[in-house]
Order: structure tokens, then C-alpha cells, then sequence
């Protein structure tokens, strides 16, 4: 497996991880859902991130599930591995696991512990000694869940004293201008460039990051190939198709983002998709109630129409 650099583009879809309905993990599920997300031309796959419900499973379920997503994707594209953890050891632990295994990067963001702006650059520090000069890891930048504040000073100084952080997971929002200004920086040489993926809420503000220097996306949405078209339109020139494509989606991707119920709304997508058996989240987790599914139905409707009139 080709480890992570910063060269990376495109798609880096965010797993979810499935599970029966009684809460056990499905491995025959994460086996379909890895096919899936291949069929839709993904560049690469991130497991174990927050909405993978990494903090739901046990040791021995995080290296079962990633051993498994591992062989299925079989060196097809690159994986990420969600390696956030208390302490350095577990995070150690996990890494060197996964990275034997063939993950072709770690993902760690900061502890809710870390408030200032010297603690932040001393964590992440540590982060890069601890994860060793052969391991390339990603920098995740989402204060909504972690309640860290980076700013872009602070993220310019890890990058400077860390080498084997090789992307940004930016999901700070509002976040475009902190893009502009750290791609701005490495294009001054500031600063080495490393590739840039966005996390906002499925994509919601895909196509303004791509303009604003962003090379792909590492989030999660139940309908990954609207990901994958945005950026191959982007790419290509064809900015209007990007926004076209993406307005298509918008209103179902605002829906899946909602707080509290969102992973809920996805994993009953991709299970009414087929993609995985049952759409439990595992507890404490919510349930949908029956207007949301008459929402969910409604929107998706709605959504095949659009796509129709789009072409």
C-alpha cells in the first residue's frame, strides 16, 4: 500500500462502520460498503473517524473492522485510519497495528484537554514523536466536536515543526478563509504545502473550498458520488457544473447534517441503498422517528427529480 503524502486529491470518504441489529459488528456489511464506495470512484477511505463511532468500539473491534476494510479494499486506495486517542500509548498502539496491516496514514485530532495556543503546537509535538518519521498522519481541525480552537498561526506552526503531517482535515466552519490563507502561505513558501481535504458536514460548502485551494474532501454523505463529481467537475474547470451537481444534493446533505439525528439520516440511506444490513448506530445512539422517514423519503424523491432535469 502507497503510504499518505501531500499530494493527495480528490474523495477520502468517511466510513461509516455497520452494525447488526442487535449492535454487533457486521463485518459482512463493512465487506458491500467498501464495494460500494469504491463503485463510486472514491480516492480514498477514512475509518474509524468520529462518525465512524470509533469511540463505540473495543480494541479488538477497531483492529477487526480496519484489518477487514483493509483486505476488502485489497491496495486499491489509500486508507486512513482514525488513530485519536487519552493517551499516547493506545494512540501508539493503534497505529503501529494498522500501519503493519497496510492503512496508508493515521488521522489525530486534538484532546478537548489542549485550550491554548502553546499547548496545541506542544500536543501535536508529541504527536509527531510519538507517531515516529515513518508514519505519515493527518491533522484534523474540528473544533465543533473536539472544542479546540486552532487558528491559522497555530496550524502554520505544527506544519512547521511536524513532518509527518502530510494533510489538513479542515472542518472549521466558517473555514474558507483559513483554506485561502494556508494555501496561501505554502504558495508564498511559508509554510510546505501538504494537501488539503475538507470535512464540513458532507460536503456542505464543497465547491466554494475547492476555489479556495482545498484538494478534495474527507467527510461522509450517504450519496459519496455527488463528492466525487463535484471535485471531478472542479478539477476539470467546469466550476458551474461543480455547483450544479452540488445543488442537486444540497437539500438531502443539509438534512443528513443535522445535530444529534445526522449519522442516524446516513445510515438509514445506505442501508435503504443497500450498501449496508441494517442501519443501527450503536448505543447511546438516536433512533429516526417515523416523520423523519417521511422526510428522508420526500427528499430523496425530490433529489432523483433534480438529478433527471440536471442530466
Amino acid at each position: 500500500m502507497k503510504q499518505l503524502d501531500a499530494t493527495a486529491t480528490g474523495v477520502y470518504l468517511i466510513a461509516v462502520t455497520p452494525f447488526a441489529s442487535d449492535g454487533a459488528l457486521d463485518l459482512h456489511s463493512a465487506d458491500r460498503m467498501v464495494d460500494f464506495y469504491l463503485g463510486c470512484g472514491v480516492t480514498g477511505l477514512t475509518v474509524l473517524g468520529i462518525m465512524g463511532e470509533a469511540t463505540k468500539l473495543t480494541a479488538d473491534e477497531s483492529r477487526a473492522f480496519v484489518a477487514r476494510v483493509l483486505a476488502r479494499v485489497d491496495g486499491r486506495v489509500p486508507v486512513v485510519v482514525g488513530a485519536s486517542a487519552a493517551g499516547f500509548a493506545p494512540m501508539a498502539e493503534l497505529t503501529r497495528s494498522v500501519m503493519d496491516l497496510g492503512a496508508a496514514g493515521v488521522m489525530v485530532a486534538p484532546p478537548s484537554t489542549v485550550r491554548t495556543d502553546e499547548q496545541i503546537v506542544a500536543y501535536f509535538d508529541m504527536v509527531n514523536e510519538t507517531l515516529g518519521a515513518q508514519v505519515p498522519w493527518v491533522l484534523q481541525d474540528h473544533p465543533v466536536a473536539t472544542g479546540v480552537q486552532m487558528s491559522t498561526a497555530v496550524i502554520l506552526r505544527i506544519l512547521k515543526n511536524a513532518p509527518g503531517c502530510v494533510m489538513l482535515k479542515a472542518e472549521d466552519c466558517p473555514g474558507l478563509a483559513k483554506i485561502g490563507a494556508i494555501r496561501a502561505a505554502s504558495q508564498a513558501g511559508d509554510v510546505r504545502r501538504v494537501a488539503i481535504l475538507t470535512g464540513n458536514g458532507g460536503g456542505l460548502f464543497l465547491p466554494e473550498e475547492l476555489s479556495r485551494g482545498a484538494d478534495g474532501a474527507m467527510t461522509g454523505f450517504a450519496y459519496p458520488e455527488m463528492m466525487v463529481d463535484v471535485c471531478r467537475a472542479h478539477a476539470a474547470g467546469d466550476v458551474e457544473r461543480a455547483h450544479d451537481l452540488f445543488d442537486a444534493y444540497l437539500p438531502l446533505a443539509r438534512y443528513e447534517q443535522q445535530a444529534g439525528i445526522g449519522l442516524a439520516v446516513r445510515k438509514h440511506l445506505l442501508a435503504e441503498r443497500g450498501v449496508i444490513a441494517s442501519a443501527t448506530v450503536r448505543r447511546p445512539g438516536p433512533r429516526l422517528s417515523a416523520a423523519d422517514v417521511a422526510d428522508i423519503a420526500r427528499l430523496t424523491t425530490r433529489q432523483a427529480r433534480r438529478l433527471a432535469q440536471l442530466g
